[in-house]
């Protein structure tokens, strides 16, 4: 199982039918200059490259605040639904987890939608147990 940084527009291009199982709203047309454009603030996009191509995608980035410490926080991670329950998520999520104890982090962090039981419960067997709730509210209409 190869696991790799998406860095070519190409490679950003082949993590979009994956992604888009987990965010439906996102087009084909704009998908990399979306992630181009968040990668000028940290964001990284990693993905299991199979003969089928991307079959599960992470998109992550760095941070550091006063409750973490330097932490690694995942935005995205997918696993294509054709290819659930055969150790492709587990697998970006290890690797994810080397890949933030090698860049100096003190925590690991994600949120998931409450909607989500079955990576709920994926997230709990991988070793991370709900440790908060997050609270939001929109400010701007997504439309302006």
């Amino acid at each position: 199982m190869k696991i790799q940084i998406a860095t070519t527009d190409d490679e950003i291009l082949a993590c979009f039918a994956t992604m888009h199982e987990l965010r439906p709203h996102l087009d084909r047309e704009s998908f990399v200059q979306r992630v181009r454009a968040q990668e000028k603030s940290g964001y990284t996009l990693a993905y299991v490259d199979e003969p089928e191509g991307s079959v599960a995608v992470a998109g992550f980035r760095f941070g550091e605040n006063l409750a973490w410490g330097k932490f690694l926080y995942v935005d995205d991670l997918v696993t294509r639904a054709s290819h659930r329950s055969r150790g492709f998520g587990s697998a970006l999520l290890s690797w994810l987890t080397r890949f933030a104890e090698e860049h100096g982090c003190d925590q690991f962090h994600l949120d998931s939608g409450v909607q989500r039981k079955d990576a709920h419960r994926f997230y709990e067997r991988e070793g991370l147990p709900i440790t908060s709730y997050h609270f939001a509210k929109l400010v701007r209409s997504s439309t302006n």
